[in-house]
Order: structure tokens, then sequence, then C-alpha cells
């Protein structure tokens, strides 16, 4: 499976890339605007992703605004399976959490720090980790 990081922090990008890399070929970028030219490109190619961990609060493009810019281009490219958005931000913010998911329909959303066991709990919980 594949799997994009798009986040501006290097520190974040090289936690979130360790624990992924056992179970995801992982791709990794800095900010919004990358991650829709990542995106693209992967289905340009025929190997979309199935996961894209996605911080809010970025430079050029950030985090929402390139979430509802993946799904206008999902419907545009009629895929069937929307790939699964989870955000990551520091922003433990009721609003911006319904934002996410109303606005931008993200799958998941989860609080930084990101620890190990709270990120493979959401991924169990969309069907991309066995238990």
């Amino acid at each position: 499976m594949r799997a994009l990081i798009v986040e501006d922090e290097f520190l974040s990008r090289k936690v979130l890339r360790s624990f992924l890399t056992t179970a995801f070929d992982v791709e990794v970028v800095v900010n919004g605007q990358e991650a829709l030219d990542a995106f693209r490109l992967a289905h340009k190619e025929g190997k979309p992703y199935e996961l894209i961990l996605m911080d809010i609060m970025m430079p050029e493009v950030d985090g929402m605004e390139a979430l509802e810019q993946i799904r206008d281009l999902e419907r545009d490219l009629g895929v069937q399976r929307p790939v699964k958005v989870i955000m990551t931000t520091a922003l433990d913010d009721p609003k911006t959490v319904i934002r996410s998911f109303h606005d931008g329909e993200a799958s998941g959303y989860i609080v930084k720090p990101v620890d190990k066991d709270k990120l493979f709990g959401e991924l169990e919980k969309l069907g991309l980790l066995a238990k």
C-alpha cells in the first residue's frame, strides 16, 4: 500500500515515516501544493495512495485547502474508493475538527504529538491495518 505524508516540520516527517514504513510504501512532501502534485502524479501513474497523513497548518497551501482540492480531483477523476486522509495538527480545536470532517471529508483526525499506538488505532479503524 502507498502512503503520503504531508508535513512541513522535519521531526514530525521523520517520526511519521518511521511509524509507517513497516506497512506502507511511504512518500513525503512538505506542503499542500506538493501534496496536490503528488496526488495527481500517483493517479496519472495508476498507483494512487491508500493513505494520506496531512498536517493542517502549512505554508503555501494549508492542509484543509489541499484536502478539499484532493476531494474535488477525486470527483473529477471518478475515483470509486477515495483515499483515506488523516489530518494531523497541534490544534485541539473543535471547530477545526468539525471543519476537517464536514468540509474536507477527512477520514480521521489526530492531535500532535502523534504516537504510534494512536496512529495505528486510527489505521485499524479505517481498515488499513489488520488487527
